[in-house]
């Protein structure tokens, strides 16, 4: 019976994708909505979905100087937060690619982990790059704002 209630916990738990420039803004404002998105992830209220290559991305823009410039943060303290978040992260296979979606085909790796992983949200600030593709496929396009506000309903 357990693990019945557990399993239930976890299929109710919020899912949701990160859009690169969401991890770059929770790196460079510690105190914003980005950053408490994953604190929410951290704790348990909120299970993040990834995929090896999204977080290859992520490490490959926050990596880059103009943004460690901007980070404040060392290289090796970056890789250690996104190894954090990878390690909280739920794996997502892509079984089916679904492009092209989007306009920008560098945004195509997020919407197919949101769609292969079954996310409920999509969370960017990049909404005009998405548009109506991730509710075509039952994902909610969310900024941090929009996410934090669903845990209050």
């Amino acid at each position: 019976m357990y693990r019945g209630i557990a399993c239930d916990i976890i299929r109710d738990m919020i899912r949701a994708v990160l859009d690169t420039d969401i991890v770059i803004a929770a790196l460079r404002s510690p105190f914003g909505g980005s950053a408490e998105v994953l604190r929410r992830a951290r704790v348990g209220d909120l299970r993040l979905l990834a995929s090896i290559a999204l977080v290859l991305e992520y490490e490959a823009v926050a990596t880059r100087p103009e943004q460690l410039r901007a980070i404040g943060m060392s290289r090796s303290q970056v890789l250690a937060v996104l190894t954090d978040i990878a390690a909280i992260a739920e794996e997502v296979e892509s079984h089916f690619v679904w492009r092209p979606q989007l306009r920008d085909p560098d945004d195509e790796l997020v919407l197919d982990v949101a769609i292969n992983g079954r996310a409920d949200h999509l969370v960017s600030f990049n909404r005009r790059d998405f548009g109506a593709a991730p509710a075509r496929f039952g994902v909610r396009l969310s900024t941090p704002a929009d996410l934090l506000r669903s845990f209050q309903t």
